[in-house]
């Protein structure tokens, strides 16, 4: 997880810095683009917190690199409010970025106007299946997740009804949707996100217990380590041993 940017030139120099160490072969002009228009037509919005709005599609879009999502995909992400909270048009978008990004970004645009008020698991499969059939562009529906990832990640200004809400819509639908694509990491931390505020009392005595268990289990690790170590050592071989907890 990155680190959540508070200011404009924070959000632009860890998406700049994703780019970079992702050694990937990015559109550099076309995301510099999405850039300059998101950055001129939020100009003035803030989020909640006080924040420059503009750092939210930014981290939506570091989300989308972390995932090793396309350059369309991420100035997608860049653009994706500015149809809805701005005065740009999605014919400005097809005229400045072509058909495939003022698609994606129309896409996003439609499943953030639905309103989801389902509590029935029956219920919430057929709103899970609908926004799958409506997402030609399976992108769509991953810009989608990513922007509900770091709503949630940020959702300390939003009241405590609307923050559980938020979090029932998540476990019910977008969790589920992150599962069925195979994005097992948006996945967990969804539903970590989603008890956070449902059951907070369940949420932090599990984070306690896998606390403990971690340091326990890291200490396990970094015993058998130096025991390797040593026999590497001793066979005369130049090698690095690292362990993690899994």
């Amino acid at each position: 997880m990155t680190n959540i940017p508070r200011t404009k030139e924070e959000a632009i120099n860890q998406l700049k810095d994703l780019i970079m160490r992702s050694e990937r072969s990015y559109d550099i002009d076309l995301i510099d683009r999405a850039m300059v228009l998101a950055g001129s037509a939020h100009e003035g919005q803030k989020r909640a917190l006080g924040e420059d709005y503009i750092c939210h599609p930014l981290a939506v879009a570091a989300i989308l690199v972390e995932m090793g999502m396309d350059s369309e995909t991420i100035a997608a992400a860049i653009l994706h409010d500015v149809v809805e909270d701005t005065g740009v048009e999605l014919s400005d978008l097809s005229r400045a970025f072509g058909e495939n990004i003022a698609n994606l970004v129309d896409g996003v645009t439609k499943i953030t106007k639905m309103s989801f008020s389902t509590r029935e698991e029956q219920q919430a499969e057929n709103v899970r299946k609908m926004l799958l059939a409506m997402s030609e562009d399976i992108r769509v529906m991953i810009i989608k997740l990513a922007d509900r990832l770091h709503n949630m990640r940020t959702s300390d200004g939003w009241s405590e009804q609307k923050r559980r809400d938020k979090a029932r819509e998540t476990m019910d639908i977008y969790a589920p949707l992150a599962q069925r694509l195979g994005i097992s990491k948006v996945k967990i931390e969804l539903d970590d996100l989603s008890l956070k505020y449902l059951q907070p009392d369940v949420y932090y005595s599990l984070v306690e217990q896998i606390s403990d268990k971690k340091s326990a289990r890291e200490q396990f690790i970094q015993q058998i380590v130096a025991e390797v170590r040593e026999h590497i050592d001793n066979a005369g071989i130049k090698a690095r041993v690292d362990g993690r907890v899994k």
